[in-house]
């Protein structure tokens, strides 16, 4: 599987925000649409901060 976990940087601490992310979309107006591989999604006004694509996580900042 490919699928990665979505954390988001509170200070120090990573919380998580979607479990399976299969898509992350940048929109225009700054927002991320992270989907799952069922369809579910989120979104939010955040960056990738880092993609540590061998441990699966996508860690997010908010703007």
């Amino acid at each position: 599987m490919c699928e990665s976990h979505a954390y988001l940087l509170k200070g120090d601490q990573e919380e998580l925000f979607l479990e399976n992310v299969d898509k992350v979309q940048p929109q225009d107006d700054g927002q991320l649409v992270l989907e799952d591989i069922f369809g579910r999604r989120k979104m939010i006004k955040a960056r990738i901060k880092e993609l540590a694509l061998v441990d699966h996580k996508i860690i997010l900042e908010e703007v």
